[in-house]
C-alpha cells in the first residue's frame, strides 16, 4: 500500500472512492513521481492486462500476445507507466505481430533471403555481452530482392537476436558494415522500417547501431534518414573496423568479415 499514500492519483484509479462513482473514461495513469516495488509493478500489469482484454478483446493471446505479462511490464517501462500509452502502444505491436506473421517466421521461410550473406544473427555476443546482428550493406539490392521479404528477414534475425539475450540483459547491437556501399545499395525505405520496428514494436531493445567504414556516398543518405529514425538516431555511432576489433569483441569472437 506504500505506493497509494505516495501516490494519491494512483489510489484513485486502483481502489474505487466509497462516495462517487468511478469515471465513465479511464483516464491516463502516469507513476512518474511513484517508487515500485514488485508488487506494485505487478498490479499496473494486470491492469493493463484486464484493459487490453476489455478494449481489444480480439488481439491474440499467449507469448508475445496481449496478455503477456513479460511483455506487458517492458512495454509499461518504456512507455514509462503511462497506462493509456501502455495499451495503444502495445495493442498496436501485438496487432502488427499478427498481420506480419511473426510467430510463422522460421529459418525456412527466410531461407531465400538470407541465404544473400546480406544479414545474419553473429555467433557471438560482443563484450557486453549483447547479441550482435550484422548486415553487411553492399549485399542488399533494393531492385532485385523483394521488400516484403527483406522485412520479413529483419524481423526473422531480431527475433533470432532477442532469443540469445542472456539473463538480466535487455539490448542488442546493430552493425552495418558499409565497405563496399554504392548507390546500388541504397534503401532509404528498409532503414526506416528497421528503425520503425525497434521503436514501435521492440522499444528498447536496440543498444546501439554501428556503421562501419561508411564511404562519401552513404553520408547524403544518411542525412535524408536521421530526421525519420526519431530518437534512434542518436544510438548511431560512426566507426572503423579497427574499432569494431578493438572495443566490441574479442579475438576469438569478432565476426569474419573483420578480420582481414
Amino acid at each position: 500500500m506504500a505506493v497509494l499514500r505516495l501516490c494519491p492519483s494512483l489510489r484513485h484509479h486502483l481502489i474505487p472512492s466509497l462516495h462517487s462513482h468511478p469515471p465513465a473514461r479511464l483516464r491516463m495513469l502516469s507513476v512518474h513521481s511513484c517508487i515500485f516495488e514488485p508488487n506494485d509493478s505487478r498490479k499496473l500489469v494486470m491492469y493493463v492486462k484486464e484493459k487490453l482484454e476489455k478494449d481489444y478483446h480480439n488481439l491474440p493471446v499467449g507469448n508475445c500476445g496481449r496478455d503477456d505479462e513479460d511483455m506487458i511490464l517492458w512495454f509499461l517501462k518504456d512507455r514509462k507507466y503511462s497506462v493509456e500509452d501502455t495499451v495503444t502502444k502495445l495493442a498496436k505491436a501485438v496487432k502488427w505481430r499478427q498481420d506480419f506473421g511473426v510467430s510463422e517466421l522460421s529459418e525456412e521461410s527466410v531461407r531465400s533471403i538470407a541465404e544473400t550473406g546480406k544479414a545474419y544473427v553473429h555467433d557471438f555476443l560482443d563484450v557486453y555481452d549483447r547479441p550482435v546482428v550484422v548486415v553487411e550493406a553492399s549485399k542488399h539490392f533494393p531492385t532485385k530482392h523483394d521488400p516484403f521479404e527483406n522485412q520479413k528477414l529483419c524481423v526473422f534475425l531480431i527475433e533470432k537476436a532477442m532469443r540469445k539475450l542472456p539473463a538480466g540483459k535487455e539490448e542488442i547491437l546493430g552493425i552495418f558494415d558499409l565497405r563496399g556501399f554504392g548507390l546500388e545499395n541504397a534503401d532509404l525505405k528498409y532503414l526506416t522500417f528497421l528503425f520503425d520496428a525497434f521503436y514501435y514494436y521492440y522499444p528498447q531493445r536496440l543498444g546501439q547501431v554501428l556503421f562501419v567504414e561508411a564511404p562519401f556516398v552513404f553520408k547524403p543518405i544518411w542525412q535524408l534518414a536521421k530526421p525519420m529514425l526519431k530518437s534512434y538516431a542518436s544510438l548511431v555511432r560512426f566507426c572503423s573496423a579497427g574499432d569494431i576489433k578493438k572495443e566490441y569483441f574479442t579475438e576469438s569472437t569478432l565476426p569474419t568479415i573483420f578480420r582481414d
